[in-house]
């Protein structure tokens, strides 16, 4: 099939925008970095986000309809990856989220896992083909997400577990939820919240009590967030200036390049850089949604949606988590935060993307 495509339908435009991001990201993690012990991570941050671009590229040839059919085998190797974490993964501040490879590199098979998820969801329910969605459609949906899900949450890695909520979410809803399922839906996550609460880890637990009253516990569970906003307001309009924020360089933010990069950024570009950062996201999301649109089939516009879905919760969580309106949860800002993991698998979806769109003509 790749014959028929053309770069001519790539869109280019998106590409942009994502570049602008992602260049602002690698000038922030330089920013925030420089002196301390992790300088120089700006330079492998390049590396990840150049590789990234380069597995876009191939990815964007690939038929993605020849990856919806053989979506089954990769959500099999998925699961066997999240079993090999379990069994032989690196323990690294009391959770086993990474296989370790000769050579020092890590793996991460929690993020990838979502891309696979993305395909099968939409395989899914492209195949359903209903108008209307039936109880037994959101149940198989729901275990199709769910058993990852759960593997994930005993590792123990809440934040990327519930970045697969919205990929079942998002097929539900577009496949045709009714109203008295979207009920039904409501009221068992509401019964399960307390037996939820008893399977958290007690950090997890303190985690989420402390968004709410970060006060409380100055020195422990709310330190995180209430640095964060102090770096937040700290930028006022314009900003300190580029590598001039008092809270990032006087280590009182923590991890700046990855979890708490936001802030970092507002410190230094204040209101103004930060909207125009908000900006560029929503512009992103808009031009993924019209991809979604122009998809030439449904199962393209369930895959677009469903990266729509996972990028717009990580924004939403993370965003929200430095200033202080969600619990800290380790999930990072795509393309802004320090991490190959999580690049890697941005670059992917807007590959499936840019593949999808590229069709569009293709009969």
């Amino acid at each position: 099939m790749a014959h028929n495509v053309s770069y001519r339908d790539f869109d280019w435009l998106l590409f942009a925008f994502v570049l602008l991001i992602c260049g602002l990201g690698v000038l922030e993690i330089y920013s925030a970095t420089y002196n301390t012990k992790f300088a120089g991570v700006h330079i492998k941050q390049m590396y990840w986000i150049a590789t990234g671009i380069f597995a876009m590229f191939v990815i964007s040839v690939v038929d993605y309809q020849l990856l919806l059919e053989n979506v089954h085998w990769m959500y099999l190797v998925s699961i066997g990856s999240l079993l090999s974490v379990l069994a032989f993964g690196q323990r690294y501040l009391g959770a086993k989220r990474w296989i370790k490879f000769p050579g020092g590199q890590h793996f991460q098979p929690s993020e990838w896992v979502k891309l696979i998820l993305i395909l099968a969801v939409a395989k899914y329910f492209a195949d359903a083909r209903r108008s209307e969605l039936t109880f037994f459609d959101m149940i198989k949906a729901g275990l199709l997400v769910g058993v990852p899900m759960l593997m994930v949450l005993a590792q123990p890695d809440l934040g990327t577990a519930l970045t697969y909520m919205p990929i079942a979410l998002m097929g539900i809803y577009l496949g045709g939820l009714q109203a008295k399922h979207a009920g039904i839906i409501v009221l068992v996550a509401a019964m399960a919240m307390p037996a939820a609460w008893h399977v958290l880890k007690p950090y997890q637990r303190d985690r989420l009590t402390s968004f709410m009253q970060p006060e409380a516990d100055r020195q422990g569970s709310g330190y995180q967030v209430i640095q964060s906003k102090i770096a937040v307001g700290a930028g006022g309009i314009w900003g300190r200036g580029f590598a001039k924020g008092t809270q990032t360089h006087g280590m009182f933010l923590p991890v700046p390049q990855t979890d708490f990069i936001f802030a970092a950024f507002a410190e230094e570009h204040g209101f103004v850089g930060a909207m125009g950062v908000l900006l560029l996201y929503f512009m992103v999301l808009m031009r993924l949604i019209q991809n979604a649109q122009t998809a030439p089939d449904r199962a393209g516009t369930f895959v677009i949606m469903g990266v729509v879905a996972v990028l717009t919760f990580h924004i939403l969580i993370n965003i929200g988590m430095v200033v202080g309106f969600m619990p800290v949860t380790g999930i990072p800002l795509p393309l802004m935060s320090y991490g190959g993991s999580s690049v890697l698998f941005t670059f992917l979806a807007l590959g499936i993307v840019m593949n999808i769109r590229m069709r569009r003509f293709v009969n």
